[in-house]
């Protein structure tokens, strides 16, 4: 039985929580189709909330944001702090899109915006290597994306296991307690076209229509979330 504490860092928008709810229980959703037991909690850390005991967790999860972790916001710098507490402690560690980038920044690598744009809707990233916590299946998955900035430089002793020519740093692990995913196993299609729609005009037409197109196309959510539980298992 696995204690999951989700850090949360970001609103769904108002009209749209009765239909997918917000991030923590779009990450209980797809948690709970591989692993029924899992038990979560939610800290809200734009409001400061966090874990008084540390060991009352196995793993923690950072959620995605609309925030940059570039933004110089006290509640960015105190999740950093909190990032490299972990670390320290070799607490398990997930960061998903704003989280991926947030544990590289926190512990000493660069993330900007992306001169190649938006990446939105269904991505496919390769593996160049399979970690113990993989299925031993395909070394290609597709994720749903919704990001312009990019890890571009890794902290220290980060391994990048898996990319795309959009994306280079896709999935990174550090030694056997942080592993970083920059796609979300939590979205589904529905919301990702309720995203891409409302930001079109920010992420340009071309771009959006793809990334609208993009969602006929079956995403490895469960998987990746397998993936994860796998690796917080070990």
């Amino acid at each position: 039985m696995i204690r999951l504490a989700i850090l949360k860092t970001d609103y769904v928008r108002t009209e749209w929580v009765p239909e997918f709810g917000e991030y923590p229980d779009m990450f209980e959703a797809v948690f709970r189709k591989c692993d029924p037991s899992i038990i979560f909690q939610t800290f809200d850390t734009q409001l400061n909330e966090y874990p008084a005991d540390l060991d009352a967790f196995d793993a923690y999860l950072i959620t995605g944001s609309k925030s940059s972790v570039y933004d110089k916001e006290p509640w960015i710098e105190r999740l950093m702090e909190f990032v490299r507490k972990l670390h320290e402690l070799r607490k398990k560690l997930i960061g998903i899109c704003f989280g991926h980038q947030l544990v590289a920044e926190a512990l000493g690598g660069t993330v900007q915006k992306s001169p190649k744009g938006w990446g939105v809707g269904v991505h496919t990233h390769t593996f160049s290597e399979i970690p113990e916590w993989h299925d031993s299946q395909s070394h290609h998955f597709n994720i749903l994306v919704s990001h312009q900035d990019q890890v571009v430089r890794n902290a220290d002793g980060v391994k990048v296991l898996a990319g795309s020519e959009f994306c280079e740093n896709a999935v990174c692990q550090l030694d056997d307690h942080i592993l970083t995913f920059q796609g979300h196993p939590e979205f589904v299609p529905g919301y990702s076209r309720k995203i891409i729609g409302f930001r079109k005009e920010r992420i340009g037409e071309k771009i959006s229509d793809a990334g609208l197109a993009s969602l006929s196309i079956p995403s490895d959510s469960l998987r990746v979330a397998k993936w994860i539980t796998n690796f917080i298992d070990r």
